[in-house]
């Protein structure tokens, strides 16, 4: 069978751990449960689990929806011994293992509200991660922070700060607690907050009811088309939308079986998710697993012209690549594809798909087997300026990222709330029952983007055929003499130049001190020389006047100064918010 077979591999060295099976006798739910606890209760009456790996893909350490269940319940009445009351918020630092499973389960079997918080990344060092923190802490007002051992400084930092205890986890684990009743949990009470990839100064926590949170979770299922031998792969941050609801709960109530990667050690040693996925395929599974555009693009860049893929990995049996998290770039894509097909990857296996944590997570999921479909969008059309005499007409290729998902509906409106026809390019909203309650603590900021049932997602795209479009983030749009100007546009021409890549280029708009808004673009270079930083300074200024008719400033910034998010995506606000202060400097460069 499979699922012995999966376990045979993992078990060549007589010293592994079994890997829960892809395979289970249980009936499968599609995630029709009253709450999560609800889910975990049924996950834990079949063999399916989670299971986490090594840098090198090796299993750790298997841990069952039964374990996880029992864990689960251990916290929740530590939690409750600790005075932990329905309602309060739980503050935990979002490390993908065990400890964290079980505390946020534990979490919602005590009434309380999980809220998952990110892991230091290599950029700002100690004090931008306090900071983080501490904002976030501010923001939910938890009665804990539970941490890793290893994050102890500057965790308790971040608490001390913000004035909330703070306890690493393996602490906890060792204080006695009894069973005592748990409180009993309703479909409309509050799940869990989610703070936002972008949420660092001003966070935003996102209030997701049980009711949202399952409906959404049958929505992955509906739309993915679930069958008995998916496993799931995954590297994605538990801190995150993607990772926390699409491979941590919906596997759950969807009772499937995940192997992991911690996202740091998938981006030291990329090429072993794609282990993971050819293991699932020698042992006869069929793999699941998604990513944003950069985690395809890293690999495809790893795998050298004089490699064959198929000597190394056998990734035939991937069903749904999903993508998701940022834009979807049909390059990128492709050179995934002309990288792997070797290895028997069909670009049919792409799904791409459009979702954002107001909304629990999925959008739009495209039908599995149709892959990446592209419309090319004449760039007047995204403008909003007729085409003038100065320079050629120019197209853009616009992915189509699926059908709504099941109850979902997705409107494109005026900026006035019109409704606008099929295919006009406007503002995306979204009703349904997945929808986020509001934001905590902010009914300024919730008012300003639902109305009447209505989510506005601040998005710009259109429908077509049923099929929805993402063009870009309206907050993000560049406005230059009454023209619109997509960041993203300006960003991929500079990737296109030698020795740049996804990530290096961050392009806004700023105001002159005549009071005119201008582009700016920051570019991380790698170069010491003067005369050749001064090269590429023009040779960025000139691709971008190629692409967009206009003057930019430009300026080359150090490696590893552009900002990202807790999900590791270009932040472009932080970026102008970090140059406009001053706080990010460009090198000098001679006149």
């Amino acid at each position: 069978m499979m699922s012995n077979e999966l376990e045979r591999i993992d078990a060549a060295d007589t010293a592994a751990p079994l890997a829960t099976p892809t395979e289970d006798s249980l009936q499968r739910r599609w995630a029709d449960f009253a709450t999560l606890g609800e889910a975990l209760d049924y996950a834990a009456t079949g063999a399916r689990g989670f299971n986490f790996h090594d840098p090198r893909g090796a299993l750790v350490r298997a841990y069952s929806f039964a374990e996880l269940r029992d864990d689960a319940l251990d916290c929740a009445y530590r939690l409750i011994a600790r005075g932990i009351v329905p309602g309060d918020r739980i503050a935990l630092v979002a490390e993908t293992g065990p400890e964290f499973g079980a505390l946020f389960f534990g979490a919602v079997y005590a009434g309380a509200w999980p809220v998952p918080l990110p892991l230091p990344t290599s950029f700002g060092g100690k004090e931008s991660y306090v900071e983080q923190l501490r904002v976030q802490l501010s923001s939910c007002d938890p009665r804990l922070l539970i941490f890793p051992p290893e994050l102890a400084d500057m965790a308790l930092d971040a608490a001390r700060l913000a004035q909330v205890e703070g306890v690493d986890w393996a602490s906890l684990a060792t204080a006695v607690a009894h069973e005592v009743p748990l409180p009993p949990a309703k479909s409309d009470d509050i799940a869990y907050l989610q703070y936002s990839s972008g949420s660092t100064r001003f966070p935003h926590g996102v209030i997701i009811t049980h009711h949202a949170l399952l409906n959404n979770l049958a929505a992955h299922a509906n739309g993915m088309q679930l069958i008995d031998t998916d496993r799931c792969i995954s590297w994605l941050p538990w801190y995150h939308d993607m990772g926390l609801v699409g491979c941590f709960l919906s596997p759950v109530a969807n009772q499937v079986s995940v192997d992991y990667l911690k996202t740091e050690d998938f981006a030291r040693r990329p090429l072993a998710w794609l282990d993971l996925i050819t293991r699932t395929t020698k042992a006869g599974g069929t793999t699941i697993s998604y990513s944003p555009t950069f985690g395809y693009d890293i690999c495809a860049r790893r795998m050298s012209s004089q490699t064959r893929a198929s000597e190394r990995f056998d990734l035939s049996s991937w069903r749904l690549a999903g993508n998701g998290a940022d834009m979807i770039r049909p390059d990128v894509m492709q050179s995934f594809v002309d990288a792997f097909a070797d290895a028997g990857f069909q670009a049919s296996a792409f799904l791409p798909s459009y979702g954002l944590a107001e909304a629990t997570l999925a959008v739009s999921i495209m039908p599995p087997g149709e892959g990446i479909r592209v419309e090319l969008v004449e760039e007047t059309q995204l403008s909003g300026i007729p085409a003038g005499q100065d320079r050629p007409q120019r197209f853009r290729a616009i992915v189509n990222c699926g059908r709504p998902v099941k109850d979902m509906t997705v409107e494109v409106r005026e900026e006035d709330g019109t409704p606008l026809p099929d295919g006009a390019i406007g503002k995306i909203w979204c009703s349904g029952p997945s929808l986020m309650t509001g934001y905590f603590r902010d009914s300024d900021a919730t008012d300003a983007c639902m109305t009447d049932g209505w989510l506005d997602t601040g998005d710009m795209g259109y429908v077509s055929n049923g099929y929805v479009y993402i063009v870009g983030r309206a907050k993000d749009m560049i406005i230059v003499n009454g023209r619109n100007h997509w960041p993203q546009d300006i960003e991929w021409a500079v990737e296109q130049l030698p020795g740049f890549k996804a990530g290096d280029i961050a392009a806004f708009a700023i105001t002159t001190p005549g009071g005119e808004e201008t582009p700016a673009v920051l570019v991380q270079c790698r170069t010491s020389d003067d005369a050749e930083r001064q090269r590429l300074r023009d040779e960025i200024r000139e691709r971008v006047r190629s692409v967009t008719g206009m003057n930019c400033v430009i300026e080359l910034v150090p490696p590893r100064t552009l900002p990202r998010t807790s999900s590791g995506k270009l932040s472009r606000t932080k970026a102008r918010n970090l140059y406009l202060a001053g706080e990010i400097k460009p090198y000098a460069i001679a006149a």
